[in-house]
């Protein structure tokens, strides 16, 4: 069926389009201006055309996830959910996730954490997640299986083939490193770890551990760079642990996670114990325009309610006494260990509101939005459904002054955000939200309304109420059909999980048995993800092809 959507604000910047325009649609793919007479026309007069928005981190899988529903069940309510989902009305389950998602005109979305030991429970609930596209993270930096090859200075390739050997096992879509080397140390009585600390037992170091993944992500030809997540998050200081691993990838493509949490500068650098911190948001944008290897997302704090996931145990064991309600859970497995810790930002409480403005400062002083990817880290930083407040304030200077004028004077004293007359522009939020996400994680075939991609649309009413606009679309279409009406979802759509097209090499899969069956008593076929173990004929992979 050949579609029209006439007589819009086309919005696509990878194109150069900001104008009233059409967008044909025929099979689920964007295609050329037709002269045949289309079957349907959409009026989206009066409305703002953009690709399906693309989501490159958000924790929405996994056994910490899990964890979470259980240890705060009241958090997220479900208000809607499909015929069959296991657990559909569970807060924060998987169709509350994918309903709330698609509402805001997104399509697709990443799990970020996906650890090779847990790989299948978390492809069956990404599964799980209807309406949307969605992927994961193969978790190294921690495994003693790594750690090992690299302690005993076994060269590049076999480090090269290890990685590969892990992403075609767990079906991972990318590469996360999280506090490399951290876990491990934790288990050794270390609590903070810097870039060039020695690891106990390997002799090793982050450094080490992140240079050697790099250069296997590089040769693997994995389209996302290395994502990573920095040593010493939230804590004073955490910009220098940013800057210099962003030195030490020695110009190796490289994505920086919830990069916000990096943002704090210790307040007087002659004196490092003077208390708090303040914002390093010049110094990251700095340092990034002098690196064009690099990117990051942003994990912007929103205030309320939240809880903390996170496979890096250091911070998490950490931020326990935090707890807010005073319950926690901390595991020290086998690789990365975690912890689920609740937390509430207080809204106008001085420490939260200083991290809620160095997101949106990051955002604002950035040159470059599609190397600055909105995130919030969900739920770390806040939940998701908080994007079309947070975009709002990106494009509108007067609403963010109402807001920072309610705020304690730290913001001000502390951040440069009350200064920002910035405003976002709509293909600057594009840039943002669809085509900077896409192009980061190889997507090529979404983030974008050029001919031959994904007919993955979303049209808002414009309104100068941007949080109203970009809360409940007018209209979603995934892959040409209709999910999304008025801010309601009317059709539940069962999308792909998209993995890497690798295949693991044979001398490394007899060494991991080997490995595997020597440490756990259970071979490879344990820890893979069959196609057997999902729903017959639902073809829930596709395949996403490395670099060349």
């Amino acid at each position: 069926m050949l579609t029209r959507i006439h007589g819009g604000r086309v919005v696509d910047p990878t194109a150069g389009r900001d104008a009233i325009g059409d967008v044909w649609i025929e099979d689920g793919r964007v295609v050329a201006p037709s002269e045949r007479a289309p079957d349907q026309t959409i009026d989206a007069t009066g409305c703002v055309v953009m690709a399906g928005g693309v989501e490159v981190h958000s924790h929405i899988a996994g056994g910490n996830v899990v964890m979470s529903r259980l240890l705060l069940p009241d958090l997220y309510v479900s208000e809607s959910a499909p015929n069959g989902h296991p657990f559909a009305h569970a807060g924060g389950s998987g169709s509350w996730i994918g309903a709330n998602y698609a509402r805001m005109g997104y399509t697709t979305a990443v799990e970020p954490a996906l650890p090779p030991s847990n790989a299948l429970a978390t492809h069956l609930e990404l599964a799980d997640i209807p309406l949307l596209d969605r992927g994961g993270l193969a978790v190294l930096g921690n495994d003693d299986h790594l750690l090992q090859l690299l302690r005993d200075g076994e060269g590049k390739q076999a480090v090269r083939d290890l990685v590969q050997q892990t992403l075609a096992h767990s079906r991972g879509l990318g590469v996360k490193c999280i506090n490399a080397g951290g876990a491990s140390a934790f288990k050794d009585g270390v609590l903070k770890l810097s870039l060039d600390d020695e690891i106990p037992c390997y002799g090793l170091s982050t450094r080490k551990i992140m240079s050697a993944l790099l250069d296997a992500v590089e040769e693997i030809g994995v389209p996302h760079p290395l994502h990573v997540h920095c040593n010493n998050l939230g804590l004073p200081g955490a910009d220098d642990s940013l800057v210099a691993t962003l030195e030490a990838a020695e110009g190796r493509r490289i994505h920086f996670a919830h990069a916000q949490f990096y943002a704090y500068g210790v307040v007087d650098p002659e004196n490092p114990m003077t208390g708090g911190f303040r914002s390093a948001a010049e110094r990251i944008n700095a340092a990034m325009e002098e690196h064009p290897n690099a990117t990051y997302d942003v994990g912007q704090v929103v205030f309320g309610q939240t809880v903390t996931i996170s496979l890096d145990i250091l911070r998490q064991f950490g931020g326990r006494k935090g707890a807010k309600p005073k319950k926690w859970v901390i595991s020290a497995g086998d690789a990365e260990g975690g912890g689920v810790v609740p937390f509430l930002y207080r809204p106008r409480g001085p420490v939260s509101s200083l991290q809620w403005a160095i997101g949106l400062e990051l955002m604002l002083l950035s040159s470059n939005p599609e190397r600055t990817i909105l995130t919030t880290d969900h739920p770390n930083g806040g939940v998701f459904t908080e994007y079309p407040r947070i975009i709002h304030l990106l494009m509108d200077a007067e609403e963010r002054a109402k807001e920072i004028a309610t705020l304690p004077a730290i913001v001000g004293e502390r951040s440069g955000l009350p200064k920002i007359e910035r405003e976002y522009s709509f293909s600057e939020i594009a840039q943002l939200t669809r085509s900077g996400p896409a192009k980061l994680l190889g997507l090529t075939d979404r983030g974008h309304l050029r001919e031959g991609a994904k007919a993955d649309v979303a049209i808002y009413r414009d309104d100068k109420d941007r949080t109203a606009m970009f809360s409940r679309a007018k209209l979603v279409l995934k892959d040409g059909q209709p999910i999304v009406e008025d801010g309601e979802v009317v059709a539940w759509f069962s999308g792909k999980t998209l993995s890497l097209d690798v295949e693991a090499d044979a001398g490394m899969e007899k060494r991991a048995e080997s490995y595997l069956q020597d440490r756990f008593g259970a071979g490879l076929d344990t820890f893979a993800v069959p196609d057997a173990a999902f729903p017959e004929n639902t073809g829930t992979f596709e395949d996403v092809a490395c670099r060349a």
